[in-house]
């Protein structure tokens, strides 16, 4: 035996002789883990088997010299000499053999701990597919030759554990988060004792409940006993009233500007509790809010908040922070819909690592319905399967309802998302009694108007905002209005926090401020002005829009003002051309009110007829089904199109872009330059580079190379470009 016993792994980093951690107690370690992770949801005894026999093949002997040569000449000669042993096919193969159909799932998890989720069948790599890897039985031979002892074979005399619950795809993805997340752990825990030792240390939700009672009673002791306070101060009541409802599918229909982001906080903390859930997970849709949600819940919990999302201010970005990050062990997430829904369908072992976390939470959905309508069915599919399988309550917390009960007629089918109900009990009448503005159609929807006569009517107003549907548009119309702050997601987030703390600087100093934004400012962030321009888009974007006027009841018992118009070009076309489209005939009616909740679900269901099959446009559901992990990971994307990010030249940007050319790319480097990222798509920064105004840095990173490729107002971009108005959308 080359070591004298089979081991896991070796340690020769720290100065002495080289520490050798046993493949058994390895095994073990990661089994027990892995069932802890999954007791959660039923899962415990396939989770311990998968931990068990999940490096079964490093019982190989050619696996064991491969160890002893990277011992004593280092990785790289022991890869030129043995080459990479396969040692995750040997168990899948055994799970397989022994525990029937739910060892095939199984094996799933167990094949992937390294190289991610395989497909089950992949013409295209047909030596990584599930099918070809459980024919290689020489591979099990070789790691039952190398003399595994018989109680990791037969660990105990139980039953075979029952079949997945629910949809199998999505309990595998589980349990393969539990085992890599235990893998993980148990490896760090012989390797890097230190950082092991480093986390967790979070307060529990009990803990955290009374700082936000604090804060909430001083919150309501400061604030004027307004018409707006008194009705943000129902309907936090009634969600606290709420919290012993039974864990589900929840709903929070509440006005923007109604207190959603504190009521629905309040609700999870209290609902959590009450129902024995271990964290709260705050999914915000997009990067350029959710500083301002995650900074208000660091004001009320400090340090226990963890940010997960790519534009962390680094100076946040804490030690622990980063620890938590990876695998969410901490009682209060703070997180973007695309690292939320993106992990969930992933394939790599470092994205699914986290996943197995969200069993036994209470997840918010801030602004749900702009999820994405393409994977709208693979969403709402894998909401309702964490809900009724994974003791997930979920809170589907939103303005403008989506329309998401199912829907099965002739016309129609629509698996939806069945709600146990909305958290407040009169919608409709809050709806109504929070009315603060008032919204001026056009006298003829088919009628555009344009941008110069836009521009003119802006200007004559003292303090307004105006919302566009595109990057080009937006800049369009500011190069109209010299003296106009500019917001779109050509400026990098560093760029883009500067102009909102701006905007709001001025706006608390009651100074002019004319605003020209995309899209991005529609969603959470926290402005108001007495005027809102809205070009015309889907109902539920003017709604949004209309959320950034007379927001806190300023001006009552004045209304705001919000100013829809046609642009001198349509929305891009596909989903905000179809959602346009769906206003317009709903608008055409000239209702009383144009934001009454009875047209939004009319809208929605309009909308949603219209997609049909677009609801999921990559057939993800059936592609899940026929056990097609990887194609799925590479199809799921919340934003579609983009290409690698550039990294941009702005404020500090430049230093930092420097010292990746000169040093390559190191983590603490990478985590700084994100808040210096803008997301073009593929061909734009393809042509930049062969241009020569991009350059490829080490690791293959893109960075500005030409000084004028990011302008100081308008951000990365050049106006002789012909960009195409649906690659550039906010």
């Amino acid at each position: 035996m080359v070591f004298g016993l089979p081991i896991a792994h070796f340690d020769k980093d720290h100065g002495g002789p080289p520490r050798l951690h046993s493949l058994i107690d390895h095994l073990q370690g990661v089994a027990r883990l892995a069932a802890a992770f999954a007791e959660v949801f039923k899962g415990r005894d396939a989770a311990y088997r998968a931990g068990l026999w999940h490096d079964l093949g490093k019982y190989a002997l050619a696996f064991q010299e491969m160890l002893a040569q990277a011992r004593d000449q280092g990785p790289d000669a022991a890869l030129e000499g043995q080459g990479r042993v396969n040692h995750s096919s040997a168990g899948a193969i055994w799970a397989a053999q022994t525990l029937g159909s739910l060892g095939k799932f199984l094996a799933f998890a167990i094949a992937g701990h390294h190289a991610g989720l395989p497909d089950y069948i992949n013409a295209e790599t047909p030596r990584a597919e599930l099918r070809a890897r459980l024919l290689q039985a020489e591979l099990l031979a070789a790691a039952q030759a190398g003399g595994i002892p018989p109680q990791i074979m037969a660990p105990f005399g139980s039953p075979v554990p029952a079949g997945p619950p629910g949809d199998p795809a999505l309990w595998v993805r589980m349990t393969f988060s539990c085992l890599v997340d235990a893998d993980y752990l148990d490896t760090e825990a012989f390797m890097q004792p230190g950082k092991s030792a480093e986390r967790g240390g979070y307060p529990s939700l009990e803990e955290l409940q009374p700082l936000l009672s604090q804060y909430l009673a001083k919150k309501t002791a400061q604030a004027r006993p307004t018409p707006m306070n008194q009705e943000r101060g129902e309907v936090l009541r009634q969600c606290l009233e709420a919290s012993g409802r039974p864990p589900g599918i929840h709903t929070l229909n509440v006005p923007t500007g109604g207190g959603k982001t504190l009521s629905s906080l309040a609700f999870a903390l209290s609902h959590a509790q009450a129902h024995g859930l271990e964290r709260v997970i705050y999914v915000i849709p997009y990067n350029s809010i959710i500083e301002q949600t995650a900074g208000e819940f660091r004001d009320i919990f400090g340090p226990a908040v963890v940010e997960h999302h790519s534009n962390l201010d680094p100076e946040r970005d804490t030690y622990s922070n980063q620890l938590a990050s990876e695998n969410w062990d901490a009682p209060l997430i703070v997180t973007t819909a695309v690292q939320f829904f993106e992990s969930l369908f992933a394939a790599r072992p470092g994205r699914c690592r986290k996943v197995h976390r969200i069993a036994g939470s209470v997840v918010v959905l801030d602004e749900a319905q702009l999820l994405p309508p393409e994977l709208l069915q693979p969403i709402l599919n894998v909401l309702a399967q964490l809900a009724e399988h994974y003791r997930v309550s979920v809170v589907v917390c939103t303005a403008t309802q989506p329309a998401w009960e199912p829907i099965n007629t002739m016309d129609m089918r629509f698996s939806g998302l069945p709600s146990s109900g909305d958290l407040v009990r009169d919608p409709q009448g809050l709806h109504q009694r929070l009315a603060r503005v008032r919204i001026q159609l056009p006298e003829d929807l088919n009628a555009s108007t344009p941008w110069e006569e836009v521009a003119q009517s802006l200007s004559r107003e003292s303090s307004a905002l105006c919302i566009v549907n595109t990057r080009a548009q937006a800049r369009l119309l500011a190069e109209l209005l010299p003296g106009a702050l500019h917001l779109s997601a050509a400026m990098c987030a560093e760029h883009r926090s500067q102009v909102i703390a701006a905007i709001k600087q001025r706006l608390n100093d009651s100074q002019p401020t004319l605003i020209v934004s995309t899209q991005l400012i529609e969603c959470g962030v926290d402005i108001s002005l007495p005027v809102v321009y809205r070009a015309l888009a889907g109902l539920d974007s003017i709604a949004q829009a209309a959320g950034r006027c007379n927001r806190h009841g300023e001006l009552l018992p004045a209304l705001g003002r919000v100013v829809v118009f046609v642009p001198p070009q349509p929305p891009p076309a596909g989903h905000l051309r179809q959602a346009a489209e769906c206003a317009r005939r709903v608008l055409a009616s000239r209702p009383a009110d144009p934001l009454a909740l009875e047209l939004f679900i009319r809208y929605f269901r309009e909308l949603y007829w219209l997609k049909g099959e677009g609801l999921d446009k990559h057939r993800i559901v059936d592609k899940l089904r026929d056990g097609k992990f990887r194609t799925v990971a590479a199809q799921f994307k919340m934003i579609a199109g983009d290409g690698p990010p550039v990294l941009a030249a702005f404020g500090q940007g430049g230093k930092l872009i420097a010292e990746l050319r000169k040093n390559g790319p190191s983590r603490d480097l990478l985590r700084r330059l994100q808040r210096y990222a803008v997301t073009v798509p593929a061909w734009a920064s393809q042509a930049w580079l062969a241009q020569g105004l991009v350059e490829e840095l080490p690791g293959g990173h893109l960075a500005q190379y030409a000084p004028g490729l990011y302008d100081p107002r308008f951000g990365l971009g050049k106006t002789d470009l012909p960009w195409p108005p649906d690659e550039m959308v906010i």
